[in-house]
């Protein structure tokens, strides 16, 4: 990159930590740093979710699927919009309507209330475990970026320095400071795809017939995509939208019910068409310029990881200056995942995983304990990252192990009148276990399915055999309180 693509990324990832620092000065204790007081818009609360879920991971992946199956990888975000929506609908109203949902600061408080303080902590365990891998993948992706587009810069310097850099805005401004970088990062995003990476990388591989000539069709279909592909996103990126401590935090920072269904219906209105099929394109551009043989110098196309395919090609097709201006586009979706996934996870483990402990310190000091262990739990992701290859992988995994463990005690509690808390850490503890014990030994399923779907099989089993078979453990709470 030249000098002054070089001072465009410097001066951007300055204006982040400067956003960092005017949070930390302005946050009050904890109600500002995990729920931003809790009288935030729909618009800075929207953007901030899309860019949560989307971020980096989904644009590096979104651009490997593009590159390995074309525009039916778009799919993946329909599964995002239809989880926004549902979310909205049928979530948000009993959430933001329970008067005693209105202090939580965390996802997990709310298995407190439908079932007790030992699932609570069970689900504040889980729910940590999966956000420091999904925060590792964040990281990941910055550095897959940053590598494939420094020419000299090795991949594990990358990572600590994309990584150290999310760490310290987020650990500075908590919950404010990534709402409001969110926003800004989202629009930088957007903009880079529009005016920059689509249209320049189009006109570099030759247009449209650049495009019908180095392609086989199917590429340019909807349709090329087994109906495994599909269930398994479905299953796994649908209910996190129910599950995932980033959306609670920003429904407790919502001002009321009515901000947080426009948000949500603006998110997911965000995810698929506009940023899955933007995603996609490029990713299907680097493809092409890979078949024209136009970076054969730099990578035979069947040594290339498809998720590098893209920066490589950003790397070549745009001039000076309008490289610093995408890239800064781009490592703006990273940190705009990397520091929400931060948070959820110091907030699980500050809140619900040592809250005894923190009970008796006062506000100041409160907030100075969450900004360490936010940096500790920065610190354990960039060396969890630096041990992974692939960012989707990281990603669904993650995602998975949550939904799994999460979703039928959440469901059973919130919708079914059903609370015993010996069948929900039964179903929390079975399901998730299962999911992630088959994930890591790489177990071939039945019918190519993610193991998500025998996870949540096996959890729902237990909670509905648990509850038969131990009826005296029913918890308190009934569907009316709700």
């Amino acid at each position: 990159m030249s000098p002054i693509d070089i001072s465009i990324f410097i001066i951007y990832m300055l204006i982040m930590l400067g956003v960092g620092y005017y949070f930390m000065r302005t946050n009050a204790g904890k109600e500002d740093y995990y729920v931003g007081g809790r009288n935030m818009g729909s618009w800075h609360i929207g953007l901030s979710v899309v860019a949560t879920d989307v971020g980096g991971g989904f644009s590096v992946g979104l651009g490997g699927l593009g590159f390995m199956m074309g525009m039916s990888g778009s799919w993946m975000l329909f599964t995002g919009l239809l989880g926004a929506w549902l979310a909205a609908v049928l979530l948000i109203p009993v959430v933001k309507s329970q008067p005693r949902f209105k202090n939580l600061y965390t996802f997990p408080e709310i298995f407190g209330f439908l079932y007790n303080s030992k699932v609570a902590f069970v689900a504040a365990i889980i729910s940590f475990i999966g956000y420091l891998g999904f925060t590792s993948s964040q990281i990941l992706a910055g550095a897959k970026l940053a590598s494939g587009t420094f020419v000299d810069l090795e991949m594990n310097t990358a990572l600590w320095i994309m990584g150290l850099i999310a760490v310290v805005y987020t650990v500075l401004g908590g919950i404010k400071a990534v709402i409001y970088t969110d926003t800004i990062q989202w629009i930088i995003l957007l903009a880079g795809f529009i005016f920059i990476g689509i249209p320049i990388s189009y006109t570099y591989v030759g247009g449209w017939e650049g495009i019908v000539s180095s392609l086989p069709a199917e590429f340019l279909r909807f349709d090329n995509l087994a109906w495994q592909d599909l269930a398994n996103w479905a299953i796994t990126i649908i209910p996190i939208w129910f599950v995932g401590m980033t959306l609670y935090q920003r429904i407790f920072a919502c001002r009321d019910e009515k901000t947080a269904k426009k948000a949500w219906f603006i998110a997911g209105l965000f995810e698929w068409p506009i940023m899955a099929l933007m995603g996609v394109t490029l990713g299907l551009l680097a493809r092409v310029a890979f078949e024209q043989g136009l970076f054969t110098d730099i990578v035979a196309l069947a040594d290339v990881d498809p998720e590098m395919g893209l920066p490589i090609l950003l790397s070549q097709v745009l001039p000076a200056g309008l490289m610093g201006l995408m890239m800064s586009a781009y490592f703006s979706a990273v940190l705009s995942t990397a520091d929400s996934c931060m948070m959820a996870a110091s907030g699980n483990l500050t809140s619900d995983i040592l809250g005894k402990k923190l009970a008796s310190y006062g506000e100041a000091k409160t907030l100075r304990v969450s900004q360490l262990l936010t940096l500790v739990i920065g610190v354990l992701a960039l060396v969890i990252a630096s041990q992974m290859t692939n960012v989707l992988d990281l990603m669904i995994y993650s995602y998975a192990f949550m939904v799994s463990g999460l979703l039928v005690p959440l469901i059973a509690g919130l919708f079914w009148g059903k609370s015993n808390w010996v069948a929900a850490l039964a179903a929390m503890i079975g399901g998730g276990g299962l999911t992630a014990t088959l994930s890591i030994l790489k177990v071939d399923l039945p019918l190519g399915l993610d193991p998500n779907f025998f996870g949540l099989l096996l959890s729902l089993a237990l909670f509905v055999l648990v509850s038969i078979l131990f009826p005296t453990y029913q918890s308190k709470v009934k569907t009316h309180e709700l």
